[in-house]
């Protein structure tokens, strides 16, 4: 007898409550209760970046909606319709069922695949190519999950698969999430979180190059049968199965059942066009083609958030595309009629996303951003954020400077042979120090009450943010010359950085902090 799990009844979209705790829901209760829930948290960033996009298939095919009129009486409600979700959930339960012979849910079977372990599914277990700091389980051990848990892994690996050999003909390519940084608008509640990020229906000449007919995988007769590489719509796009994935089992013991192997091969391959088309990413034109904006290892995300603000109109949309929900947003706030939803207050912007090496996952992050939306119906604003960005910059490369300027200095009484150490060994040193990280970790949280005053006193904000700068900067200085003690050498070489430093933040500064109150490390506490 084959074992039956259904998604739309049985529990397994893990919903948080206001108070942090995490309920699971199937799919019906999930969006018939999310006014409930306060967001969506998968296991990994990778997962709920999946289920947002699962659900999000689903509400575009239930409710559109098909056009900012349509949209408003949605968010009027304050809930999804359960009439609706459940008549729609009736017609295709067939198709949701995780271990149906026929049709299991978000799956096809590769011809010739053998099975191997379920750790394949999951990129925070350790599998091959892809070993995972801290984690110690390996093939040959084994791993089961349970059916939610192997449910939430599947969607989540049709979406953040990595290309590489597949040990068939056909190569293994990237999912349509695998690289690239999604964006989403967040609400006070799942719901809201879900319709911010549900603009109208796509038409067949919009920018994004989406086409009719759209559908979900799980009504198309055959997903898998797709020619050129390019979804028909978001709902095809957020449901794009970029493997054939074929979960075996489950095995069925005293504590449950449990999904132990799968078998699994090349799926459905996106073209490079359809890559530079996700409607949650923001892309940037550069001489090589569409760029999309990636997360960085050591790079936290709000230093290059300006462009993402920047809503382009006219001959400048060619050069940038930022997340469609951005700019739906700021087109819904021109429109006053739109009950609760006003310029003045602050959303958040959720980042979700992965770093990989080829077919290697480097790390994956969750980041989070105010989002005033004042900034997207005023662009006046973005250009005060540009600005402010720019200047935290060059500050960083004036303490960039000091600093290579003392270990100079430190290097040069070392060694009385060199006139002028190697570069590699002076920035070698300067790294060792640390100072950049200190310097960008002082900043981060006058970042965010610098994106919440600009809306209402940018001229005051703006210098709020120069004096922050200014203390950054003489702090992780002084930081590093003070551990290097006090003997004459040191004290000459502190004289020397201080000088250059000082002369850095005036040229700088000078704009909102004046000339004069840059030239000593005493100003920082003025």
């Amino acid at each position: 007898m084959t074992y039956r799990y259904d998604l739309i009844a049985e529990p397994w979209v893990p919903c948080v409550t206001d108070d942090g705790r995490v309920e699971e829901l199937g799919l019906c209760n999930a969006l018939v209760q999310a006014h409930r829930f306060r967001e969506l948290g998968g296991e990994s960033p990778l997962v709920t970046a999946a289920l947002y996009r699962l659900l999000l298939a689903i509400l575009h095919r239930v409710f559109g909606p098909e056009d900012r009129d349509a949209w408003g009486e949605l968010w009027a409600r304050k809930r999804w319709d359960a009439t609706a979700l459940d008549a729609y959930f009736a017609r295709w339960r067939h198709r949701f069922d995780l271990f149906d012979e026929d049709r299991p849910f978000f799956q096809a079977a590769y011809p010739g695949a053998k099975p191997k372990s379920i750790v394949s599914l999951v990129h925070h277990l350790a599998s091959g190519n892809n070993p995972v700091l801290f984690d110690h389980h390996t093939e040959s051990v084994g791993v089961s999950l349970s059916p939610a848990e192997a449910a939430r892994a599947l969607v989540a690996a049709q979406s953040f698969g990595l290309g590489g050999l597949s040990g068939f003909p056909d190569k293994f390519t990237d999912g349509s999430c695998a690289r690239g940084i999604l964006f989403l608008v967040v609400g006070d509640t799942l719901f809201e979180t879900l319709m911010l990020n549900l603009p109208r229906r796509l038409e067949e000449d919009d920018p994004l190059g989406l086409t009719k007919p759209d559908l979900p995988c799980w009504e198309m007769e055959d997903p898998l049968n797709l020619e050129g590489g390019r979804p028909y719509g978001l709902q095809d796009r957020y449901t794009w199965q970029n493997r054939r994935i074929c979960l075996l089992g489950p095995d069925v013991g005293p504590s449950g059942p449990r999904v132990r192997e799968m078998t699994w091969g090349p799926g459905l391959r996106l073209s490079e066009e359809a890559i530079t088309q996700d409607p949650m990413k923001y892309y940037r034109q550069d001489p090589n083609g569409w760029k999309m904006l990636r997360f960085q290892e050591d790079r936290a995300l709000w230093r290059d958030s300006a462009p993402l603000f920047r809503l382009p109109r006219g001959a400048s949309a060619e050069d940038s595309r930022p997340p469609q929900a951005l700019d739906e947003l700021a087109r819904l706030l021109e429109f006053s009629d739109v009950q609760d939803l006003s310029s003045a207050q602050t959303k958040r912007l959720l980042a979700l996303g992965m770093a990989n090496d080829q077919a290697k996952v480097e790390f994956y992050r969750r980041e989070e951003l105010p989002l005033p939306l004042e900034l997207l119906h005023n662009q006046e604003l973005v250009s005060h954020l540009e600005a402010a960005l720019a200047e935290a910059e060059a500050v960083r490369k004036h303490l960039w400077g000091a600093l290579s300027t003392l270990a100079c200095w430190i290097l040069f009484h070392e060694d009385k042979k060199l006139s002028r150490p190697a570069s590699d060994t002076r920035d070698n040193l300067v790294k060792f120090w640390g100072g950049e990280r200190h310097y960008w970790g002082a900043l981060e949280p006058a970042f965010f009450t610098l994106l919440a005053d600009l809306p209402h006193t940018p001229q005051d904000a703006r210098h709020a943010w120069a004096v922050i700068l200014r203390r950054a900067a003489w702090d992780a200085l002084e930081q590093i010359i003070t551990n290097l003690g006090a003997d004459p050498a040191s004290l000459k070489a502190a004289v020397m950085a201080r000088a250059q430093l000082g002369a850095g933040l005036a040229k700088t500064l000078e704009l909102w902090l004046g000339h004069a109150e840059q030239t000593t490390k005493e100003d920082v506490h003025a």
